[in-house]
This record gives structure tokens, sequence and C-alpha cells, in this order.
């Protein structure tokens, strides 16, 4: 089978409803794919030890440290293209809990609630399921990053159903390999 030793991943220390100080840079994983924040290593003065045994890798963030405001300066810096998903549209929605939830063939209308239209933008991408758009006129990186000056409520806490239900919702993916 396919070997490697470091996966890339672009969550950022923000994306957890609080702060994980055990998670780092560098994220060490078993044989099973698996973190132990016990096993976690220390990154003092940003010096890594990416030491692994046969069937073990590493995950690395390298933007762990990045704020969502952190990712918008840098787009709109280097004019990086992004889909229209993260930009303004109009999309049919359902309020749900204080979210808004997409009217898709997997998070259909349920009794009771309506269907609208709203102006609204996804601050982040993920499984259709969970993932909800927040209502913003937001049309460019700088009127993102406009935005995001404003925001109180954090970028999964907008957008996550499951984050809404669990406060250990992240720290079980983590256990279980996802990230």
């Amino acid at each position: 089978g396919a070997r490697f030793d470091v996966l890339i991943g672009g969550a950022r220390r923000d994306d957890g409803k609080k702060p994980d100080a055990k998670e780092r840079i560098f994220s060490h994983r078993d044989s099973f794919g698996q973190w132990q924040p016990k096993e976690q290593r220390p990154e003092l003065w940003t010096l890594f030890n990416t030491r692994i045994k046969p069937g073990e890798h590493m995950r690395a963030f390298p933007i762990s440290n990045w704020t969502e405001l952190d990712v918008w300066l840098y787009i709109a810096r280097e004019n990086i293209p992004l889909p229209h998903i993260y930009y303004t549209h109009q999309r049919e929605v359902i309020r749900r809990k204080g979210l808004l939830v997409p009217l898709t063939d997997v998070t259909p209308v349920q009794p009771g609630e309506t269907v609208e239209t709203a102006q609204v933008r996804f601050r982040t991408v993920g499984d259709m399921t969970c993932t909800c758009p927040v209502e913003s006129p937001a049309a460019t990186p700088a009127e993102i990053v406009a935005e995001t000056l404003t925001v109180t409520v954090s970028e999964r806490g907008a957008t996550r159903m499951d984050d809404r239900t669990s406060d250990a919702s992240m720290e079980r993916r983590k256990k279980e390999g996802y990230f």
C-alpha cells in the first residue's frame, strides 16, 4: 500500500471552539492514524521533532497559528482566486436553531419550517450536512476583511451545526484521525 510520512492540512487554531494548546503545527499520529493528546510533542522556539516509527505519520498544519482574518488578508494581498461560494450570492436557506441551513437534498425543509432566499457566503466549506452559510453582502476579499474585523461569532460557531450540539465534536474527530 501507499506509505507517507506527512499529510498537510489547512486547520487553524481558531477553527475549534476553544484554542487547543495541545495541538501544534506538527501533530504525531500513531500506526492507527489516531492523535494522542498526551503524546503531543512540544514545539518550543519553532523547533520540531518530526521523528516517526514505521507505520506512524505526522500531520502538518502550517497555518495553525493564523486566524480567519490572517487568511483573508493573505488572499487579498496575493489576489488568490476562490470559488464563488466564499463570496456573497443568493441561496435558498432555512432558519434552524440560529443557523442558516442551505436547502439541499440532504438538508431538506422540515415540517413547520419556511424556505427563504438570502444573500449569503460560506466562511468555511465542509460536509454539506453540517456546514452553513452566513448572511453577508461581502463580494471581495477586502469586503470580507472589513466584515471579519467586526464579527463576534467564530467561524465554526456561525457555520457548524454539530459544533453547536457538542463541545467535544472537534476533539473526537481529531482523535479518530479525521484531522
